[in-house]
């Protein structure tokens, strides 16, 4: 008789789950965007509905993964509201992003820890790559990648790509990058709401670099074009 597999230890499902749910924007919530912006900021609704509706009638950790998915909704819409409508003005990326930031910081004290902590470490690492590709002088890519031809996107994202390899962008990735570590390290070791921050930030430290991967490599199959 095969044996069964083994069950996730309880205290790693909420940081896979959160885990999880950063990954979603880069293979749903991508090209949902680009093709119907309005539908895919309208399912926050539904999202928020089962989200309360767990965190109201669920019971241990059905609860607690609904007031996870109460965060996850708030990176859901500042990510379609940008990628949506302003996706040309990189300068707007973090302020539409960190739309719910007073909400997330005030949810820390409360029921909404999870939520606030899973907002934070993905508003995190989004602050900390804006702000590396602004300190390399790639920000000015940005909008020329999207706006080009789809045939010529492509090139254009590579060369943005390589540029990331030069010495002073090399340095200051992997300088970002080893501190980011270092948080999600400490975040980790306090225990709790905190584990779900740090994988949130984790896995989107690891999603960038996927996204680097992809735009040197085979750029035609990146999320941004």
């Amino acid at each position: 008789m095969a044996a069964a597999a083994p069950a996730i230890p309880a205290a790693a499902v909420l940081p896979l789950t959160a885990a999880l749910l950063v990954t979603v924007p880069v293979f749903l919530q991508a090209p949902w965007v680009r093709a119907a912006p309005m539908a895919a900021a309208l399912f926050t609704l539904p999202l928020m509905a089962l989200a309360l509706l767990l965190e109201r009638r669920g019971q241990g950790q059905w609860q607690q993964l609904g007031v996870l998915l109460v965060g996850f909704c708030g990176s859901w819409l500042g990510g379609c509201l940008f990628w949506g409508w302003v996706r040309l003005h990189p300068v707007m990326h973090l302020p539409i992003e960190a739309f719910a930031l007073p909400l997330a910081v005030a949810g820390l004290g409360g029921r909404w820890r999870l939520a606030g902590a899973f907002y934070l470490g993905s508003l995190l690492g989004t602050a900390s790559t804006d702000g590396v590709m602004a300190a390399a002088g790639l920000m000015d890519l940005w909008p020329q990648v999207l706006n080009a031809p789809l045939a010529e996107a492509p090139l254009l994202l590579q060369g943005a790509a390589i540029q990331v390899l030069q010495p002073w962008p090399l340095a200051l990735v992997g300088l970002t990058a080893s501190l980011l570590v270092l948080i999600c390290r400490r975040l980790w070791s306090q225990g709790g709401a905190w584990r779900v921050a740090a994988a949130a930030l984790g896995t989107t430290l690891a999603v960038d670099a996927l996204f680097l991967g992809a735009a040197l490599l085979a750029p035609h199959l990146s999320g941004l074009i």
